[in-house]
């Protein structure tokens, strides 16, 4: 099942349209995952109006299977009946073949995830859709096997009955479409707007009371295999047990984060975590590496150091970010999507080891430390997925963090197993740079940078946000990927909210004001493109997409957080820090458009949870007046002018230093420069050089407020002043 490299450039040049006799014309695209379909016998389409064209003119329906480049069952699929040249006659002869890439088109796999859904009572990849050639769906599933077996129909035999079913029965074929077009609709337009908009407190406690009652007490996590890093939970779990002081509930967090990093969902040689673990222990995972998983799980790594002050959990956010660095960082500073499962044709493959393997790289010494340590075994703990068979290789794994001496020591063994594994066949590269994924790993390395005081996470997050500010806004306008020198595809709000959550993060690192600009400026036009005035809502896609049979407006969690609860944590957030009052009010009634909806399922809604508490909090900022007042009211060259600082605190707060030890961070613009600042005044001197009869001078003071619980964003307070030039004497 070893598949061939990516077509290059050169190869596609020059090409015909339809790819020519070895290639279909998939091979014109650049997603990576599309790319691996380009020599498939299967007459591939992109998603179009080509393909919808021809769907119409040979009255032929459209089979549309979506994918991931790092989706093994994908590629067993394709192994098994896309390369099969009598399965991908049958798709050429009777249907119009689409391939979509759904990291490209997340609209695409929401729709008709949703299908498959409501048709089967289960989803999954691929995702397997006959429609109309309108794109209403009719028929839905996931894998196939290519023939009958285990008393599943097989691809072939489904093909045939489906397709027999099209030339004979096509009211049937016509009547299911609308009933299942129907349902999509229903199921986009969630919960009745009749319904009484539970307040973010009840849905707390809801969804607190759920995570209780399926905590996992022996391996952590919640609820049953397969287990999937609960990054948005272990978020809101760790804001609100800081904030009530609740060490029980804080348990649930740090139960969960410290097994996940013992377990094998953990790369322990090379860093970094697999996408989710086939078993309730965490020990065995599905092997592909996600960008997006990496990013929430180092960020939330990072706070929980914060909280509890574990080394388990520094460690374990430095070991993930700095294997982004290594391996998913492009040389422009971007971030790559994801690498694969599969190497040599074989799932996992690239990860495990055999216990003769680690002892003729370590020696006996170090390998029978490393084995006993990292709980590698001569029978192995790595079994076959579909026989069971005892592999005799291992996953390593760990029954404790180590400490000291053991730790520096299995440091020196791991380094010495990545260079070991660094010259196996890797696992394939999706390199394209998608803008929501670089966002999340942005605000993580910006995040991370300032708790484990680490200037080198806090540049990669600059690095990287400067690249998408200035490649993936070509005009100005945001798009959603970004490869071989190219920005494709009009940005969704998940983009736009996740970058300007990133911006955000570095701004609240650094406070360089071109960061709050831009997160300003991408917070308007989500208002602009995704906010529906008269609801509330934040739609997934703008008048800019497609138009399908639906839009959605997201509010549960999938693996990323909800990007209506992004966009509320983006817009509040820039309320906090002095822009657009609108932003707030629009937040507010975001959240209450998707309360009701969040009821139905509270766990499922952990970042829109948490965005409601941030809003509550925004809600009750204290009011700071900042006065400042000039000593005098001429200047001249020879003495500075001093300006009176005077900060009127409600009580209950206070303001907080910053590192360099002063309340207020000072910087001033215009004719004059900064020349001391104590607490409780300024002074400014004249250029040498000015000459007119007037001087003027901006004060931007930035000053953070605490209370005895919550210490809020920074807030810029600036004022301007002009003064007559006093003559020198």
């Amino acid at each position: 099942m070893q598949r061939q490299p990516l077509p290059d450039a050169d190869t596609i040049k020059n090409l015909p349209a339809d790819g020519g006799p070895e290639f279909n014309r998939l091979i014109h695209e650049s997603s990576p995952y599309l790319l691996q379909h380009a020599r498939n016998p299967v007459n591939w389409h992109p998603w179009g109006d080509e393909a919808k064209a021809r769907a119409r003119a040979e009255d032929k329906p459209i089979f549309l299977s979506i994918g991931y480049s790092t989706c093994h069952w994908c590629h067993v699929m394709e192994h098994e009946s896309f390369e099969n040249e009598e399965i991908a006659g049958i798709l050429n002869r009777d249907f119009i073949p689409v391939k979509v890439d759904r990291e490209e088109r997340p609209d695409l796999d929401d729709l008709y995830m949703v299908a498959t859904q409501l048709m089967t009572g289960r989803g999954g990849w691929p995702n397997s859709v006959w429609l109309l050639p309108d794109g209403r769906p009719w028929y839905a599933g996931t894998y196939f096997p290519p023939d009958d077996r285990g008393g599943r129909i097989g691809f072939k035999t489904l093909l045939t009955r489906l397709s027999e079913i099209w030339r004979t029965r096509r009211a049937d074929v016509e009547a299911q479409a609308n009933q299942l077009s129907d349902a999509i609709r229903r199921h986009a337009q969630g919960a009745s707007r009749t319904q009484a908009a539970p307040g973010v407190d009840d849905l707390l406690n809801a969804a607190l009371d759920t995570w209780r009652q399926t905590y996992d007490i022996r391996h952590g996590g919640f609820g049953d295999a397969p287990k999937f890093p609960p990054h948005s939970a272990l978020e809101l779990i760790l804001y609100h047990s800081e904030k009530q002081r609740d060490p029980a509930l804080l348990n649930l967090a740090t139960g969960t984060l410290n097994a996940m990093a013992l377990g094998g969902i953990h790369d322990h040689i090379g860093g970094g975590f697999h996408r989710y673990s086939t078993d309730a222990e965490w020990l065995v995972p599905h092997f592909e590496k996600m960008l997006y998983d990496n990013a929430l799980l180092a960020r939330v790594y990072a706070e929980a150091f914060r909280v509890t002050g574990n080394a388990l959990h520094r460690d374990v956010a430095q070991r993930t970010l700095d294997w982004i660095l290594r391996e998913m960082t492009g040389p422009e500073g971007a971030f790559y999507s994801a690498l694969d499962a599969d190497s040599e044709g074989e799932e996992g493959l690239f990860y495990i080891w055999h216990r003769n393997e680690i002892l003729e790289a370590l020696g006996n010494d170090d390998g029978e430390f490393f084995c006993h340590a990292y709980q590698i075994t001569e029978e192995g703990n790595y079994f076959d997925e579909a026989t069971g068979r005892a592999t005799g290789m291992n996953i390593p794994h760990l029954s404790a963090w180590p400490k000291g001496n053991d730790d520096e020591r299995l440091a020196r063994c791991r380094a010495t197993l990545l260079d070991v594994r660094s010259r196996r066949i890797r696992p394939g590269l999706d390199d394209k740079r998608i803008v929501s994924w670089n966002g999340l790993a942005v605000a993580a390395f910006a995040r991370a940078g300032a708790i484990l005081s680490a200037p080198h996470y806090h540049d990669a997050a600059a690095r990287a946000a400067k690249f998408l500010l200035a490649h993936a806004m070509p005009n100005g306008e945001l798009m959603r990927t970004w490869r071989n020198r190219q920005a494709r595809i009009p940005a969704f709000l998940e983009d736009y909210a996740a970058l300007a959550d990133g911006l955000l993060a570095l701004h609240a690192a650094d406070g360089n004001p071109e960061w709050l600009n831009a997160a300003e400026e991408l917070g308007h036009k989500m208002l602009d493109r995704f906010a529906d005035s008269s609801t509330g809502q934040f739609f997934a896609t703008s008048e800019q997409h497609e138009s399908l049979l639906t839009r959605f407006s997201d509010c549960f969690d999938s693996p990323l957080p909800s990007a209506t609860a992004l966009a509320i944590r983006v817009l509040t957030t820039l309320s906090q820090r002095g822009r657009d009052p609108a932003f707030a009010t629009f937040a507010a009634r975001a959240f209450t458009a998707c309360s009701a909806r969040a009821a139905l399922q509270p766990s499922g809604c952990a970042a829109l949870i948490l965005a409601g508490l941030q809003l509550g909090s925004a809600a009750a900022l204290p009011h700071i007046e900042i006065q400042l007042t000039p000593a005098a009211t001429k200047v001249s060259a020879a003495n500075p002018v001093e300006i009176q600082i005077r900060a009127i605190v409600p009580e209950g707060w206070k303001l907080q230093a910053d590192k360099t030890g002063h309340l207020f961070n000072a910087e001033v613009s215009g004719d004059f420069t900064l020349a001391a600042q104590t607490d409780s005044t300024l002074s400014l001197r004249l250029h040498s050089a000015h000459s007119a009869p007037t001087a003027r001078a901006t004060v931007h003071l930035t000053y953070s407020a605490c209370n005895d619980t919550i210490c809020l964003p920074p807030v810029q307070h600036s004022q301007s002043f002009e003064f007559p030039i006093q003559p020198d004497t």
